[in-house]
């Protein structure tokens, strides 16, 4: 009998009625000697000796496999039987993500390769009537240190700030039905100042004749009403649609606008799909970041999305849905996703809830010309997939210099980031982009910083502007020689980091405490000097929860919080952030 623990719809800003979910139970095979590809596995009634709960990697307890050993080619299997109301459609397999280097076939045919463990890729398959076999390899070298991996150890065990790695599938495959021609991509870029809704879309295998309805509702009520003229070249299109009132998004009043985009060939309906966005505008002004216009301090919380009994897939919805709740109900109004690309389901909920986030591309650890092609094609895709997310305010493609180690006297190391800002802001004009989280900034259009020293060095290096971009955290320059701060709101964007030892875990912090009264103290002392900084204009503390053997978290690593919740609550909350202004001197 087949498991699923992932049931829920994995793509809540592009959704589609009618779906099957192929998670559950898999075949499952290491292919150690790598010798799937020449004795052709893909084709063969080859047992697999194992079984594997997908969408949870084999280093996972929920996996039920559990084993954090090396194994960097492994093979999946199963079969599905397609619905007979189906047989006249096209067929779209879906991957949310694989790690690493994804290769599909389906009745021993090849179907597409994929590069790029964090971002979904699909295909249109010729699944045929009755039972369908579907095959995957997937190749992820353990110590390939060009490969975007972020916080996934090349090493065994884990140590310091490395956590077991993830292999394979680790978000849902599903199957979706659609006629000739459908919708493919949809992106919603919204204008608060003109009250108005730019809307790009995409059609695959456009006909003459064909139009896009779309229906803009909020709370049920008709906001607006488009009927466009699908154009068969190009096949990418835009209109701006006015709206007649406007209700901004902000993670204290989280409005949303649903949407329906309706593809039609005359009176027959070809494709329909659910979507929803926010009306916010992100900026920065004097020194000030601005959320809808007006300056908005920013508490943020750093995440790092491991789950104890899963890793970087989420156990749950529920349990990303908590996540989102236990980071707010602290208290904090965002999270710095840190080097992982998120679930689009906790998206969804930051959405829904009301939680800024800062999204960060996984890193490489090593410079070469492979890492820029990897990172750089995979970025693209993150971006192109979480563009409708309100929530998301700052994009972040590097962090403290990884996969870029020699900046100051390797000039294609800054010319690399600064490709990354540029390209960001081209394909995205609407968010913030950080440079390099923490030091050795380019072009940015935020100076953050990582500072984890004592309480009386913080409160000296951040009385003014000058003083905290000159100051050397972990040795390190602010800028880049030839690059310097105008202005850009300071954000303190890892601090903190205080272990406090409660669970079973053996591990470190920045500092520690050894009990439930000294850990109150200290994190009151240093959110009160923080807030307290003239020239800080938000921050990011570390962390959300305990890590593995990383036991700096407000919540322990299956989400206990380490003190009562509200006291952490009315921590952050007693104090307010004096005026800031990054102008002062």
């Amino acid at each position: 009998m087949t498991t699923l623990l992932r049931s829920e719809y994995p793509r809540p800003q592009f959704a589609r009625r009618e779906w099957l979910n192929l998670n559950g139970t898999w075949d499952f095979e290491y292919d150690d000697r790598d010798l799937g590809l020449k004795e052709t596995w893909y084709k063969s009634n080859r047992a697999f000796s194992q079984q594997i709960v997908v969408p949870f990697p084999f280093q996972s307890e929920l996996s039920g496999i559990n084993d954090p050993t090396f194994h960097d080619v492994v093979w999946y299997r199963r079969s599905f039987e397609l619905p007979g109301d189906w047989q006249t459609k096209r067929v779209l397999l879906h991957f949310g993500a694989v790690d690493y280097r994804a290769t599909v076939w389906l009745n021993g045919e090849f179907v597409r390769e994929h590069e790029g463990g964090n971002t979904p890729f699909y295909a249109e398959i010729n699944a045929r009537p009755g039972w369908n076999t579907l095959v995957l390899r997937v190749e992820d070298q353990s110590t390939d240190l060009e490969q975007p991996r972020g916080k996934q150890f090349w090493k065994a065990p884990s140590e310091s700030i490395f956590y077991t790695r993830t292999t394979g599938i680790w978000q849902t495959v599903w199957l979706e039905p659609v006629e000739s021609a459908y919708i493919e991509r949809v992106h919603m870029t919204p204008n608060i100042d003109d009250l108005e809704l730019k809307l790009e879309y995409r059609i695959a295998h456009p006909e003459a004749g064909q139009e896009l309805e779309v229906d803009i509702r909020y709370h049920g009520r008709i906001m607006a009403r488009e009927t466009l003229q699908v154009q068969t070249m190009p096949y990418r299109a835009s209109c701006v649609i006015t709206l007649p009132e406007l209700h901004l998004w902000s993670p204290e009043q989280p409005n949303l606008y649903d949407v329906t985009l309706r593809l039609k060939d005359g009176d027959r309906a070809l494709d329909e799909v659910e979507s929803y966005f926010g009306m916010r505008k992100v900026s920065t002004d004097a020194g000030q970041f601005l959320l809808n216009n007006a300056p908005y301090y920013q508490k943020l919380v750093l995440d790092q999305g491991y789950f104890p009994d899963s890793l970087l897939a989420a156990p749950s919805d529920d349990a990303l849905r908590q996540d989102v709740e236990l980071t707010k109900a602290m208290g904090f109004n965002g999270v710095r996703k840190h080097q992982k690309v998120e679930d689009p389901r906790y998206l969804y909920w930051a959405d829904q809830l009301g939680l800024l986030v800062w999204g960060e591309m996984a890193n490489c650890h090593t410079f070469g010309d492979t890492a820029i092609q990897r990172l750089t094609a995979e970025w693209q895709e993150v971006i192109d997939r979480d563009y409708n997310h309100p929530s998301i305010v700052v994009w972040v493609p590097l962090n403290e210099s990884w996969g870029v180690p020699h900046l100051v006297t390797d000039k294609r190391q800054p010319d690399h980031a600064n490709a990354l800002v540029y390209l960001t802001r081209s394909l995205d004009p609407t968010r913030l982009v950080v440079s390099n989280d923490g030091w050795e900034h380019t072009v940015s259009d935020l100076c953050t910083i990582h500072d984890y020293t004592a309480n009386d060095a913080i409160a000296r290096r951040y009385k003014t502007a000058t003083r905290a971009v000159a100051s050397k955290p972990a040795n390190r320059r602010i800028y880049l020689p030839g690059y310097t701060y105008h202005g850009e709101p300071i954000i303190l964007s890892e601090f903190g980091g205080i272990a406090f030892k409660q669970s079973a875990w053996d591990g470190w912090g920045y500092s520690s405490v050894e009990d439930a009264d000294e850990f109150t103290r200290c994190y009151r002392e240093v959110m009160e000097l923080v807030l307290s900084l003239p020239v800080i204009n938000g921050y990011c503390y570390t962390q959300f929860c305990d890590v593995e053997q990383e036991i700096n978290g407000l919540l322990t690593y299956d989400r206990r919080p380490k003190i009562d919740i509200e006291l952490i609550r009315a921590i952050n909350q007693a104090w307010q952030p004096v005026e800031t202004s990054a102008q002062r001197v």
